[in-house]
This record gives C-alpha cells, structure tokens and sequence, in this order.
C-alpha cells in the first residue's frame, strides 16, 4: 500500500470502525454512493419544503415536487448499496443491493412519467400504484442486503475478536522450561498447609491392638452366662440385708408379712438374748464359788 493511501482519511476511518480494506477502489465507491445517496435524500426534502411556498396547482410547484420526488426515491437506495459496498461481505449481497437499486430507479421513471397528470389522480388512469408497489419491491431488496451485510460484518468481527484472544492466550514464554515450572509447583506444595475439608492437620499417633487371641470367643455363651435377679421386698431391712449379702457377708433377716408378726419375732430374739445372758451369769457365780 502506497504513502498516499496511509494519509487518506477515508481509509484511516474505514481502518477505525471496520477493518483492513480488500480493495482500495471498494473504500472509495462505498463513501462515494454513500454521500451521494445523503445529499440526494437532503436536496428532496429541501426542495419538498420549498415547493410549500409556490403558488398551489401551478406547474411551477408541480415540477418542484417532481424534482423532490426523484431526489429522494433514487438517494435512498443508493446510500443504502454504499453501505453494502463498503462491508466486506460476499458478492451475492453486492448483487440483491444492485438488483434492488435498479428496481427503484426503474419505479423512478414510472413516477416521472406518470407524474402529474397521471398520478394520484380521479378520473383518469391513475399509476401511482404500480409505481409505489415496484419502488417497495425494490427497496425491500436492498434494506435487506443491507441488513445482512452488517450482520454478517458483526459476526465476522465477534469471530475474529475470540480468535486473537484465544491466540494470545495460547502464547507462553519461550525462556521459561517445564523444569521451572514443576521446581514452582512443588515449592509452593512444600509451603503449603494441605488440610481435608477444611480441617487443620494435627500430628497424632494411632495405636493399633491385636485382637486375635480374643477373636475366637464364642460371644454368644458370654452372652448367656450374665443373669439378672430381681428380689422383693416390703421392708427397709430386707433391702439392707440383700445389700449386706452382696457385699459378701451371711445375715440371716426374718420377715413377716404382717406387723403382729415382726413384733412376735422382736420378742423372740429378746428371749433368746434373755436366756443367754443368765447361762453367762450362773457360769460366773460357779466360778468365784470355786474360788
């Protein structure tokens, strides 16, 4: 590309906002229809507002209005191919922009021929119709090369954009090895405090016991020999004695099941105590009377 291309400003504009240009000449055909196409549509709307001021049904504001009326049918079409020439996109959208360009400019002359007396008139033949219907074909055509070149522009761009960054991504430093980064890697391992779930590592021992010698045990007699014996009682002695016998010695309790018959008991055992204790005496005095 020459020095005189660097400077331009239109492909310094057409760098900016929508790539490297395929052609130089695509650059300069695009702004140019693009700008034509924009003064066309502004002198039909000047020329339209102007007409506003004549003299109305004069010939004079009916020629006004038919120069207004072909500035702006044949500008819009054309600013919008510009911007279909300008887009790098496929051929087949340069010639749906082209086809429908044509069509317009063929419903052009049908209005610059029918008009005035022949269009949007009562009692005559009227071509108005025809006319608009082909100037709608027409510039649907191109609205729609139109569209589907800047989407096909976005897309294109979008698609580039995840390319670069995933190249540049992909790009590692030549003067760092994989030694370096494995020494790294276990050098940040060795700092590290490793924990499971969170939970901080403690040093501990375990202790492990041998359990074979006891692995033979037929556990269910141990669990038959354990017997459990339940005793009633109606008196705080019975339970005492019972707790006495636990411990190891023979206390013999008797027990009625009435009062009358504890109290026989008590007077028992007080004669028993009675006969003792006078057995002891009569031993005593056969003592000192052999003295």
């Amino acid at each position: 590309m020459s020095d005189s291309d660097n400077t331009n400003p239109l492909l310094g504009y057409y760098r900016e906002y929508i790539g490297d240009p395929d052609r130089t000449v695509d650059v300069y055909v695009g702004f140019g229809l693009f700008f034509a196409g924009l003064s066309l549509v502004l002198v039909g709307v000047l020329v339209y507002i102007y007409s506003a001021t004549l003299r109305p049904s004069s010939m004079s504001m009916y020629t006004v209005r038919e120069i207004s009326g072909i500035a702006g049918a044949v500008g819009l079409p054309v600013l919008l191919f510009g911007v279909v020439v300008l887009l790098p996109v496929d051929k087949r959208m340069l010639y749906v922009a082209g086809l429908g360009t044509l069509v317009c400019v063929a419903a052009t002359g049908v209005f610059v021929w029918a008009y005035p007396s022949n269009w949007n008139v009562v009692g005559r033949v009227d071509y108005s119709a025809q006319g608009v219907g082909i100037y709608s074909l027409g510039i649907v055509l191109v609205i729609a090369a139109t569209g589907a070149a800047l989407v096909a522009h976005r897309v294109e761009r979008a698609t580039a954009d995840v390319a670069n960054g995933s190249d540049s991504e992909s790009v590692t430093d030549p003067e760092i090895s994989d030694e370096d980064v494995r020494a790294d890697i276990e050098r940040e391992l060795d700092e590290a405090e490793l924990s499971w779930g969170g939970v901080e590592r403690q040093e501990t021992r375990r202790l492990e016991l041998d359990t074979s010698a006891v692995d033979d045990v037929d556990r269910d007699t141990l669990a038959g020999t354990a017997t459990e014996t339940r005793t009633e009682s109606n008196t705080v002695e019975d339970a005492v004695g019972q707790l006495k016998g636990l411990q190891g010695g023979t206390v013999e309790t008797a027990s009625g099941g009435s009062t009358d018959d504890q109290a026989a008991a008590l007077r028992e055992l007080r004669e028993r105590q009675n006969e003792s204790d006078s057995e002891e005496n009569s031993v005593v005095d056969r003592i000192r009377k052999l003295l």
